[in-house]
């Protein structure tokens, strides 16, 4: 009995031990569970700040009403100068042309009416018709009076003259030309030729108007000696 009694008290003993030992288990774990989180410093920024002065905005524009259109008529003044009059002045001096007037032979003188018994009166001197004057060569183109030398008269050494009478017209040109005298036909048709061609005149006038008129000239052929 007694041995019972001792095993009941180790029993006891023991059971005792592992209830204190799962106290205080259970209380250090409630320490460690219930002790605060502490977490390491971080590092830590300095916000500055600065107020920066705000522009309001500018106020609302009304809108303008609208001006009703003027149904009237524009009334639009017209300002027309008055026209100004100024004289022309005309030239007192007036020059004129005079006009060559066709010569006419006078008029026979014819009996008067009645009985044929009256005298007939002396009928107005006719004017004498103006002068002619003559053409003249023109310089301009002197240095084609004088033909060439026909070789043929050339090779033989011969020298010659010729004499042409030639029409000259109203334009200062040769129209015609008439053999006067020529020491050879040679010489005649080079001279022929070169007036029709090349002879220019200032042409006859009677009044101042052109006229044809004819002319004779005289070319001579002579070898450089």
């Amino acid at each position: 009995m007694y041995a019972q009694r001792s095993q009941l008290q180790r029993g006891s003993r023991s059971a005792s031990f592992a209830a204190a030992l799962a106290v205080n288990a259970a209380l250090i774990a409630g320490i460690i569970y219930a002790a605060p989180k502490i977490t390491p410093p971080e590092q830590i920024t300095r916000l500055i700040t600065k107020n920066v002065p705000i522009t309001p905005p500018p106020p609302p524009v009304e809108p303008q009403p609208k001006a009703e259109a003027d149904s009237r008529p524009v009334q639009t003044q017209v300002f027309v100068p008055e026209p100004v009059v100024r004289p022309i002045e005309t030239p007192t001096s007036v020059t004129t042309t005079p006009i060559e007037q066709p010569y006419l032979p006078p008029l026979p003188s014819l009996p008067m009416d009645g009985s044929g018994t009256g005298v007939a009166a002396d009928p107005a001197p006719t004017p004498a018709p103006p002068p002619l004057i003559p053409a003249e060569i023109d310089s301009r183109y002197a240095r084609d009076l004088q033909p060439d030398y026909p070789a043929s008269e050339r090779r033989s050494g011969n020298e010659g003259i010729v004499q042409v009478r030639v029409l000259i017209g109203t334009d200062g040109r040769v129209k015609q030309v008439e053999r006067v005298r020529a020491s050879s036909d040679a010489f005649f048709e080079v001279t022929r030729r070169q007036a029709l061609s090349r002879w220019r005149f200032r042409p006859a006038t009677r009044g101042g108007v052109p006229q044809e008129s004819w002319q004779t000239k005289t070319v001579r052929f002579e070898l450089d000696r």
